[in-house]
């Protein structure tokens, strides 16, 4: 007998959703290109709950690796789906139609300078967002696992 797995709880803000929504549908051909930049689905395991949570965010490659932004706009706290990944790092994202199981992590101090600069070349805002807040934005390496 097969094991169901858990659908994720979808982000709840409305025009996100609504990429997800046509991310998954059709297999990234609609969302995984957003406003000129690639975007991928990240779904993480909530810290408390367990339950699956699913967003999209902006995304880079760096090798093997892909790499994401937690900047929540520069709001003065870390975004959920970040905290929940720093909790389990065991995460799964979905680029067109691959899902790929990854471990995450947050870039290292010697790896970040060049990491933020590959993602602030990809959106410039990011740059922009940094400047709002006092805490430093995470950039997170989401390594497949083989």
């Amino acid at each position: 007998m097969a094991v169901q797995k858990e659908a994720p709880v979808d982000s709840p803000t409305g025009w996100v959703k609504e990429h997800i929504d046509r991310y998954v549908a059709t297999d990234g051909a609609d969302g995984h290109i957003w406003r000129d930049v690639t975007t991928l689905l990240l779904t993480v395991k909530g810290r408390t709950s367990g339950q699956p949570y699913r967003t999209a965010l902006i995304y880079g490659r760096s090798g093997d690796n892909y790499v994401i932004v937690a900047s929540k706009g520069g709001a003065p706290e870390h975004p959920e789906w970040y905290r929940n990944l720093s909790a389990n790092p065991e995460v799964e994202i979905q680029v067109l139609g691959d899902h790929i199981k990854a471990r995450a992590h947050t870039a290292t101090a010697e790896e970040r300078p060049a990491l933020w600069e590959l993602m602030a070349s990809i959106w410039p805002a990011y740059n922009d967002y940094q400047k709002k807040t006092e805490r430093l934005i995470p950039v997170v390496v989401l390594e497949p696992i083989r």
